[in-house]
């Protein structure tokens, strides 16, 4: 029987600043799936008020989700509605515990985002072992969502198409794929890898942590260093260096669009806190032998230093300014220092799998994770394809821009999220094929899913339209999707990123999307391919 009450909770995030400013959207979208809810005769209840002092109605804090949820029935069905960013572990701990169904609901727009919310609270469920359903909508009045919130309301759980989703047979693997894939497992079970992980666990990202044991298998094991620790490092890099890398980065035609009032606007000297922290952070990956490093920063340092957005792209680039050790020694000269932004685990174990994947076939190393932002069609009519919106905030590879650092600029992050500012790494992405991935936790086990995609060229117009939807200081990249539609991904996808990296032509992203998928199952991740080639066939047909 469907029930006549229903919670609804919305999870916020920790900033009071992005809070009191993206409240407007969340209570628009509250009062539409109200709306849609009482076309099938159920009430809303609120799980917790509106508060007029702070100028929303957000769970704020983990605290406060525990205090909440300690209060409401938990025999009752919760909608978990997001228009927003938030931060999951407000209130995961609650849902751990409910025992009436669950379903998280976003709306389809690019502004905030609540599309990356929702998609990080289901990866968090889903690691967590909570069963939950979830949906989506632009004007929740169309049908697709209407039909799909009765189903939920009369069974508690909601059905989506996965038809695109197909097991991995290592045997279908080219021979080629398979033998890169077999010496870089070897090498990763003899020599092993550092993990290093500066603050763990960052905006409540629960999904977003791999439990040790899952990679001690692997060879991988994790350092674990402080954000304190980076900011003193960079502390004590000179201005001299500081300037050095900055004076590069000009050499190299990257624009930096700075202003005079440093509350609102870039200035050169939270750059070169950039450049320190860039800085700092080589010396301490080469210093502790991490082969990949994570920065979690929105939280940690957003109140002492500027952004790490720009040293972040940095050492995700193989061509990068030059850093040296005491001794007077190159930090791996011309390689990347592969980085996960967000300290988001499984981006940064993905990364590790690319980045000795993608060197061990000759193909482009440079890799970082987006957020699945948005999508939309091209309303240029330059393409019929459905069009994903890919941004970060500002910690893409120049590499992976059109007119590679020529072709990248700096704005200011928003003072709603960065306070002290700093600069991004802003670009167009190129076009070209491009291999997308996740690595997520279910069951207790490591997964990957895998597929290809390439990267469209849009009008600038049209670019400047998805910007504007969206955070017009990051980079983007317009992402379409190899037989997977926009309601496959979302159904799918256990978070808020995607990994992607480009290939110098489809068959070699084929044959890197095979090698990839071969090493992940080698060392015993359970690996599903996702969608097909453009034309219908298997992706390893």
């Amino acid at each position: 029987m469907a029930p006549r009450k229903v919670l609804m909770a919305a999870s916020g995030d920790l900033r009071q600043s992005a809070n009191e400013t993206c409240w407007p959207a969340q209570a628009a979208m509250e009062a539409q799936v109200t709306e849609a809810l009482a076309a099938f005769g159920v009430e809303v209840e609120r799980a917790h008020p509106y508060d007029p002092a702070r100028r929303h109605g957000f769970i704020a804090s983990q605290k406060e989700g525990l205090e909440i949820f300690s209060r409401i029935d938990s025999a009752t069905p919760i909608i978990v509605a997001e228009a927003v960013w938030q931060y999951s572990n407000h209130v995961l701990p609650g849902l751990i515990g409910h025992r009436a169904p669950i379903l998280t609901v976003a709306n389809w727009s690019g502004q905030w985002p609540g599309l990356v919310g929702m998609l990080n609270l289901n990866g968090s469920l889903t690691k967590a072992g909570v069963p939950y359903s979830t949906l989506w909508s632009e004007t929740f009045s169309d049908d697709a969502f209407k039909t799909r919130l009765h189903e939920w309301l009369e069974t508690g759980r909601v059905t989506h198409d996965l038809s695109h989703v197909h097991p991995f047979d290592p045997a279908a693997a080219p021979a080629k794929a398979r033998a890169a894939a077999s010496e870089v497992a070897q090498d990763l079970r003899r020599r092993k890898a550092i993990m290093g992980v500066f603050d763990e666990g960052c905006m409540g990202m629960y999904n977003a942590i791999i439990p040790d044991e899952l990679l001690f298998p692997l060879g991988v094991f994790k350092e674990r260093l402080s954000q304190s620790a980076l900011y003193a490092a960079a502390r004590e890099v000179s201005d001299r260096e500081a300037h050095g890398v900055y004076d590069w980065l000009v050499a190299r035609g990257m624009t930096f669009h700075f202003g005079n009032d440093p509350e609102t606007d870039l200035t050169l000297d939270q750059v070169l806190d950039q450049c320190r922290m860039y800085i700092a952070a080589a010396r301490m990956a080469e210093t502790f032998g991490c082969d990949m490093i994570g920065i979690q920063y929105q939280q940690g340092l957003k109140d002492l230093t500027p952004a790490s957005d720009l040293a972040e792209g940095m050492l995700n680039n193989d061509d990068r300014p030059p850093v040296a050790t005491a001794d007077g020694r190159v930090i791996r000269d011309g390689r990347a220092i592969v980085h996960f932004n967000e300290v988001d685990e499984c981006a940064g174990l993905d990364a590790l799998f690319t980045n000795r994947i993608h060197r061990a076939l000759g193909q482009p190393v440079e890799t970082t994770l987006h957020d699945i932002r948005w999508g939309d069609a091209d309303r240029s009519g330059s393409t019929d394809d459905y069009v994903w919106v890919f941004e970060i905030s500002g910690a893409a590879p120049p590499a992976h821009h059109i007119g590679g650092w020529a072709g990248t600029d700096s704005l200011r992050q928003p003072p709603m999220y960065f306070r002290l500012g700093g600069g991004t790494v802003r670009g167009i992405a190129k076009p070209g094929p491009i291999v997308w991935s996740r690595v997520y936790v279910e069951d207790g086990r490591l997964k990957m899913d895998l597929g290809r995609a390439h990267v469209a060229e849009l009008p600038r117009a049209e670019t400047e339209r998805r910007w504007t939807s969206t955070t017009p200081q990051w980079p983007i990249m317009h992402a379409v999707l190899h037989g997977v539609s926009r309601d496959q991904l979302m159904a799918r996808h256990k978070a808020n990123h995607v990994q992607v990296a480009y290939a110098n032509s489809d068959a070699e992203a084929d044959l890197a999307m095979a090698a990839k998928a071969s090493l992940a199952a080698e060392l015993g991740l359970e690996v599903a391919l996702c969608g097909a080639k453009p034309d219908g066939t298997p992706l390893l047909h």
